[in-house]
């Protein structure tokens, strides 16, 4: 069956930031086979498109003027497997956090840090999705994508995404260019748990953890996410909005000289990794409301959706946001979330 293109749209339903406003055309696909149909009959040819998945990372400030695709291939797989190692092929419309859970279930370690992160498979490498000191760069071992021009079908190792900090050639150079289709990991088969960074710690003792396992960690990390993080069905939100930003170490030591508490993380090379957290927080955003969209309460680097918000309204609060902590600290932040 081919799939079916609807006209005007509304994207409310589909981003987790509950904006309202309309694409030109909208399709939903649920195999390769789906999208190749749509290349061939040259629907995806000379309009704008965008490759839709979870909805979790995005705003839109406008409506689109051109056609949205609802990637919703689903699938786990397990390709192979030796001694230390299993690696897994899912669909990339596959729910990011089920897929963890998945994961824990059937003992396949490597991906309990990243528990209770929104959105579908397909966003991992294109965002470089991470938490708790685990990126995804650091289980991903390949992916298969559909070039929307052409309908070739081109695999992508771990040095073709050119993975960065929320950063991959897919939000560049190649951004919209191709459908993800799924993505395969390497995962260990024995644990090697990675608990120093954030609360993980201190959660796991605060809950008498007696024996240290995947789920105990997950379970943690889960906690520690939903105790400061909104629930997007509940309170509409996008994660992070901003990045943590990397700057030099003579700048770090520029902000201690007036503000000694600065959050800052030596990541080597000169570096450091501020919190862009508190920084927002410092500039006095923490819990305030403008209009129909704010900064959430508990968690600084969130704005939320109180109700009825337009993109424009989160974007400009953003930018205000952007030019304050500018001002007070000398610190560019970059906004994490995609602008549409």
């Amino acid at each position: 069956m081919k799939p079916v293109i609807q006209s005007n749209f509304n994207l409310k339903s589909v981003n987790t930031f509950g904006i309202e406003s309309f694409a030109k055309e909208f399709v939903t696909i649920d195999s390769e086979e789906a999208i190749q149909q749509l290349i061939d009959d040259a629907q995806l040819i000379n309009k704008e498109r965008l490759m839709l998945g979870g909805g979790s990372n995005l705003l839109f400030t406008k409506n689109f003027d051109g056609i949205v695709v609802k990637n919703n291939i689903k699938g786990i797989e397990l390709l192979a497997e030796n001694d230390d190692h299993v690696f897994v092929q899912v669909g990339a419309g596959e729910n990011w956090h089920q897929f963890v859970l998945h994961c824990i279930k059937n003992g396949w370690y490597g991906l309990e840090n990243l528990s209770l992160i929104p959105g579908n498979v397909g966003a991992s490498p294109m965002q470089n999705i991470g938490a708790y000191g685990v990126e995804i760069k650091d289980v991903f071992h390949e992916l298969e994508a559909v070039q929307l021009r052409t309908g070739a079908v081109h695999y992508f190792d771990n040095a073709s995404c050119e993975f960065g900090y929320r950063e991959s050639v897919f939000k560049k150079e190649m951004k919209n260019q191709y459908l993800i289709s799924n993505v395969t990991y390497k995962l260990a088969k024995q644990p090697n748990f990675n608990i120093e960074y954030g609360a993980i710690k201190q959660e796991l003792e605060k809950k008498n953890t007696a024996e240290l396992t995947a789920k105990a960690v997950s379970d943690a990390v889960i906690a520690i996410r939903s105790s400061k993080l909104p629930d997007p069905k509940v309170l509409g939100n996008a994660g992070s909005f901003f990045k943590n930003p990397v700057v030099e170490n003579s700048l770090v030591e520029e902000v201690k000289q007036k503000y000694p508490n600065v959050v800052a993380y030596d990541i080597g090379g000169g570096q450091s990794k501020l919190a862009a957290g508190w920084l927002i927080e410092q500039a006095g955003w923490k819990g305030k409301q403008v209009g129909n969209c704010g900064v959430h309460h508990l968690q600084a680097l969130v704005l939320v959706n109180h109700g009825n918000a337009l993109g424009k309204e989160v974007y400009d609060l953003s930018s205000e946001i952007l030019a304050s902590v500018k001002e007070k600290f000398g610190v560019e932040l970059e906004r994490e979330v995609n602008i549409y």
